[in-house]
């Protein structure tokens, strides 16, 4: 435990970061976890004691409370949400629902402090590039704030800038986050299984592209690429003379937002045509270009005067392989065509089946669920079925039978959702799955491109080739291990950690009764035998020595009820 103190301190300059977490966690009733992990020494006796009462506890579930947590720790920990809502096969539906309701909205900063950092970055004066700026941010996120603003030559612009020092917190932040969830998988084995430290990872991967501008201007040259000769979209012009990683100079995009349905009708928008230009949109990134917009809420989607799609923020985006996009395009046909048998193939394709898993009984209990949930569908007209509700099915089914689902699969479950929803607000006869038949098979088509079939089936030969040209080199490695006795079996016991800081813990307290009960029984003698002499006709040791029981019997009493184990 001292060790990890020192590491705690050594590594984190400011250590009131790490009671700050440790509190608020405290406050909304996650006592006990801190507990376990051995990091209650850093919180005051004092301020352990102010917990949440039982009422307000119960009247709260744990992924409401941790919501409430993340909320309350700042950026970081709501960027960290964001990316646990996109993994429910990590924390489970309830948790990711409820960190989805999290909103990335701060107060905004200074306007002298979007002067400094501007003219920091570029090297310019920031009067001398705009004839005007509004001094009131547009929007203002925990990352960043807009505003807008017009260059000298007359370009309608949006000026985004990164909050000052959010690096250096966010960095601290992933820093401590490491530490906390190397002490969960030493204390508490059994969150292993929910790879906390792959989540960690991922977010800093995640929060660090989006720190860096320069990675969103990337995107926005790509999309620009992608979309170069469409006349039904708008991605914004990028100023790349006024890009730093810091800070990001595009074109305004102005329209309607796409929610905004009202406005839509009164400006005389078609909107079911809309309606097919998003989706049109949607599926060319994610079926042909292999790279899409992954945060697709009404804020990032205009129509503008002419009709087009307007898209904005790039800072989040993903990315498909071709296998991915093949398989995608193979669940859409199966339900098109309403062969839910071959989904459990798609899964196979799409590397959701591992090795460990059991093939032929995971097949089999699969099956029995997609056929009782997606029976009713064989009997309905294609544009009466639900996408939003199948797609839903289908992820619950899997993650019920532990498949694993790439991540980039449920990103596009959830853009796909999103879209759904626009979608039917634009125009309530639309249906996703009819508009989506004519890509997939487009794709599958061109899946099965005799050049395509042709390289898969040369890659196969070569990889096959080098396993048996392989054989005997390993066959010879693992025969020579085995004669200098350096074959070893690893066996690594789970939760004995755990087991035997419990059993120290309680033998502790044990003792502690002891001395306790030894005080109370020494106090008696002495108050019986009167030695020690009399306060206020009271033995004096002898009431000491129940005063001194009593404070002792209080204290681990409390102790107890703190660890939640009484």
């Amino acid at each position: 435990m001292l060790l990890e103190i020192f590491k705690l301190r050594k590594t984190y300059r400011n250590i009131n970061r790490i009671r700050q977490i440790l509190n608020v966690f405290v406050k909304h009733g996650f006592g006990q976890f801190i507990e376990l992990l051995n990091l209650h020494k850093f919180i005051p006796f004092r301020k352990r004691l102010k917990l949440s009462s039982e009422e307000e506890l119960m009247e709260t579930t744990i992924p409401e409370r941790l919501r409430l947590v993340f909320e309350e720790l700042g950026p970081s920990f709501i960027k960290l949400a964001q990316v646990l809502a996109s993994r429910p096969d990590l924390i489970s539906d309830r948790y990711a629902d409820e960190f989805e309701k999290l909103q990335d909205e701060a107060s905004p900063f200074p306007f002298e402090a979007v002067k400094i950092i501007f003219e920091q970055d570029t090297g310019l004066k920031i009067d001398e590039v705009f004839s005007s700026i509004e001094k009131i941010p547009a929007a203002a996120a925990s990352i960043a704030q807009v505003h807008f603003a017009e260059l000298k030559d007359g370009s309608q612009v949006v000026l985004k800038v990164q909050r000052p020092n959010i690096s250096h917190m966010i960095e601290n932040d992933i820093s401590i986050m490491s530490i906390i969830v190397e002490l969960m998988v030493k204390y508490i084995p059994e969150t292993e299984f929910f790879n906390p430290k792959g989540i960690v990872n991922e977010y800093e991967k995640t929060i660090k592209k989006e720190l860096n501008f320069l990675e969103e201007a990337r995107n926005i040259e790509r999309f620009h690429t992608n979309f170069h000769d469409d006349p039904e979209v708008k991605i914004p012009k990028l100023y790349k003379d006024l890009t730093t990683s810091r800070v990001i100079v595009m074109e305004r995009i102005v329209g309607i937002k796409i929610d905004d349905l009202e406005k839509m009708k009164e400006t005389g928008i078609d909107m079911p045509l809309t309606a097919r230009r998003l989706i049109k949109i949607y599926f060319k990134m994610m079926l042909e270009h292999g790279f899409f917009h992954a945060d697709p809420h009404p804020g990032n989607i205009f129509v503008m005067a002419d009709g087009r799609i307007g898209i904005v923020d790039f800072g989040i985006v993903g990315w498909l392989s071709v296998e991915v996009m093949d398989g995608i395009a193979g669940v859409f046909l199966a339900l098109v065509n309403k062969d839910f048998s071959s989904l459990f193939e798609q899964f196979i394709e799409l590397g959701m089946i591992t090795d460990e898993t059991d093939y032929d009984k995971t097949k089999r209990e699969f099956m029995a669920d997609v056929t009782e949930f997606l029976t009713p569908m064989y009997d309905m007209p294609l544009a009466d079925i639900n996408y939003v509700e199948y797609l839903n099915t289908i992820t619950h089914l899997a993650l019920k039978h532990k498949v694993k689902v790439p991540s980039s699969i449920l990103m596009v479950n959830k853009c796909n959702m999103i879209i759904d929803g626009l979608v039917r607000r634009l125009d309530s006869t639309f249906n996703f799955i009819t508009v989506a038949a004519p890509y997939a098979s487009k794709i599958m088509r061109r899946k099965y491109d005799f050049k395509r079939v042709y390289g898969k089936v040369e890659k196969n030969f070569s990889e096959l080739s080098d396993s048996f040209i392989n054989i005997p080199k390993q066959t010879r490695m693992l025969l020579r291990r085995l004669l200098r006795d350096e074959f070893n079996i690893r066996v690594l016991p789970i939760g004995l950690e755990r087991f035997q800081r419990d059993i120290d813990r309680s033998t502790n307290r044990l003792s502690f009764s002891i001395v306790v009960a030894s005080i109370i029984m020494s106090s008696s003698v002495l108050a019986l035998s009167g030695i020690g002499g009399k306060i206020f006709s009271m033995p004096a040791l002898g009431t000491f020595g129940f005063v001194v029981s009593f404070i002792l019997g209080v204290w681990l009493l409390l102790s107890i009820l703190r660890s939640g184990r009484f």
